[in-house]
């Protein structure tokens, strides 16, 4: 089996990358790029201008990271948990999109993926061209793309997108993929989580691109084998939820014990099954069967009619263990979790779900795009 090249920016916690290993399909990591949500300032114009004087991509890597270490203190906990995991094979690993330049990779790349943070576009206009987007994250996962050529990319985001500032993200960035990248045959829609396997309610839309003129058919739903008792640890014990060759999720059912830190306080417990108030009234529930979606910072313990908990039977409730969270987003017991809880949470909340990209890159591979 051809191996396959793989690139990724708002790499996270590696989804593609898992969904690959799950699938047993030979593979490379080119490069990844997060920088671990540390905001810093700088002279972007003046950091490219000095990235330029570099002969090797080594070489600017190096550069970048002595930018983040000399503004910030902050650890990149992304790079932690990415690294822990996929750092073999892995061959680059940068600290910002900005500063990737995509020539470097000029038809080196099969499959590039990210999903960038939602800003504004509200400030910009409407030529719908490239430079329509300046100034956004948006601006540079497009601008890789048209650098590096990939065959296939795909690019991710929240539902809301469709609907956000009036339409008028959507209308830019719709108009950035049919222009300024019009050498690909796009496709869009919004796939949910529960349809390819994972009990959770997580709608997200995916767009692809294909280098050429053949347009990518999106994975049929599939029908739902678990719900989300199944995934609890008091279940499936921690080191039992795993996948077998052809990548589908097993669940041996042997008894686990979660701690005692993850059961409400008294207090907690007051807040969490609140109801609210006139002006945000919601109805707590919890053992659900198909999980709300995870949220990146539900270790600030929403309520019940946000967030998800498990009774314990005794009148207690707990909260989501991180691996349980992990495993709603598809990635089984054998990821290594390097960080603290909270930061797990957050990493997991911001992931695409495993098994959806695992289901898209089915498809790539059946339809021959990749």
């Amino acid at each position: 089996m051809k191996k396959i090249k793989l690139a990724t920016v708002f790499s996270g916690i590696g989804s593609p990358e898992f969904a690959l290993r799950r699938l047993n399909i030979p593979h490379e990591s080119i490069f990844a790029c997060d920088n671990g949500n540390r905001m810093i300032q700088y002279d972007e114009d003046s950091i490219k201008k000095q990235l330029n004087t570099f002969e090797t991509i080594d070489e600017k890597i190096e550069f970048v990271e002595n930018v983040y270490k000399n503004s910030t203190r902050k650890t990149n906990f992304v790079q932690q948990s990415y690294l822990a995991n996929y750092g073999e094979n892995t061959k680059y690993f940068f600290q910002d999109i900005k500063f990737i330049d995509g020539k470097d990779f000029i038809n080196k790349i099969d499959l590039f993926i990210g999903g960038s943070p939602c800003q504004s576009f509200s400030t910009v206009g409407h030529g719908l061209g490239l430079d329509d987007a300046r100034g956004t994250l948006f601006y540079d996962f497009a601008r890789l793309v048209k650098e590096i050529k990939p065959k296939v990319f795909i690019y991710e985001n929240v539902r809301g997108l469709y609907t956000h500032d009036k339409k008028n993200t959507w209308d830019i960035i719709t108009g950035i993929f049919e222009n300024s990248l019009s050498e690909y045959t796009i496709s869009h829609t919004i796939l949910n989580s529960l349809d390819y396997g994972i009990p959770q309610n997580r709608r997200r839309i995916f767009v692809v691109g294909v280098l050429g003129n053949k347009k990518y058919k999106f994975p049929s739903p599939i029908p739902l084998k678990f719900n989300l008792n199944d995934f609890r640890i008091e279940n499936c014990s921690l080191g039992n939820f795993s996948s077998n060759k052809k990548g589908d999720i097993i669940i041996r059912r042997i008894p686990g014990k979660v701690d005692s830190k993850y059961t409400l306080s008294p207090s907690v417990k007051k807040y969490v099954m609140s109801s609210g108030t006139k002006s945000f009234y919601i109805k707590p529930k919890i053992d659900l069967e198909i999980a709300r979606p995870i949220l990146a910072t539900m270790g600030n313990k929403h309520r019940a009619g946000v967030d998800n908990y498990f009774s314990l039977g005794n009148g207690d409730i707990r909260m989501l263990t991180e691996n349980e969270a992990l495993r709603l987003m598809g990635f089984t017991d054998d990821f290594k979790v390097v960080v603290s809880k909270n930061q797990m949470y957050h990493q997991a909340g911001n992931s695409i779900v495993v098994d959806v990209m695992m289901a898209m890159i089915k498809e790539l591979k059946i339809q021959e795009l990749i």
